[in-house]
């Protein structure tokens, strides 16, 4: 971990109950430390080629530091809709604008004895060159699905990017 602090820890989250209904407001880092339900955006950006944007988080994320993700996403804020946070959160995190609105495909609860938020799981196609933050993301490449599945066994990945990952190869199974 760096010296500096972890990113974000101040910005206010909507907490919410089981049936995902507002209930009130915490800080993210109160919502973290106290295991509060919140929400969370997944949004799987694809290549022109159809390649999956795959990044290392850097070392000063609040939760999951240097582990890798499939998916671009974060929390939304208070107050902020799931498709405005996954169109917001995939513009920040690949360094763009102007990317269509990615499209919503299923929403799911991931709860473990640390953490809860309930997730909207998105993709989006970016033909546009990338430039990820670099308070974000320490490293970045498009993969081939077959790329993925090969490093799923190797990285250290976040663990409910492998959780949205396997929901959405279970919905794009029943969906053929």
């Amino acid at each position: 971990m760096s010296d500096q602090e972890p990113l974000a820890a101040d910005e206010v989250l909507d907490i919410v109950d089981a049936h995902d209904r507002v209930v009130g407001q915490a800080p993210r880092g109160e919502a973290y430390a106290r295991g509060l339900r919140h929400r969370c955006v997944f949004v799987q950006a694809r290549d022109a080629r159809g390649r999956i944007f795959v990044h290392r988080r850097t070392d000063r994320k609040l939760i999951f530091p240097s582990r890798y993700d499939m998916f671009v996403g974060g929390v939304v804020g208070a107050g902020e809709t799931y498709d405005r946070a996954a169109l917001r959160e995939a513009e920040e995190e690949l360094g763009v604008s102007g990317l269509p609105a990615p499209t919503p495909l299923f929403r799911f609860l991931y709860e473990t004895d640390e953490h809860s938020w309930w997730s909207a799981v998105y993709e989006v196609r970016c033909d546009l060159p990338v430039n990820p933050q670099a308070e974000e993301v320490a490293w970045h490449a498009f993969l081939s699905e077959e790329e993925v599945e090969a490093r799923l066994g190797q990285w250290e990945w976040v663990p409910d990017g492998l959780a949205a990952h396997r929901l959405l190869r279970e919905h794009r199974r029943n969906r053929a």
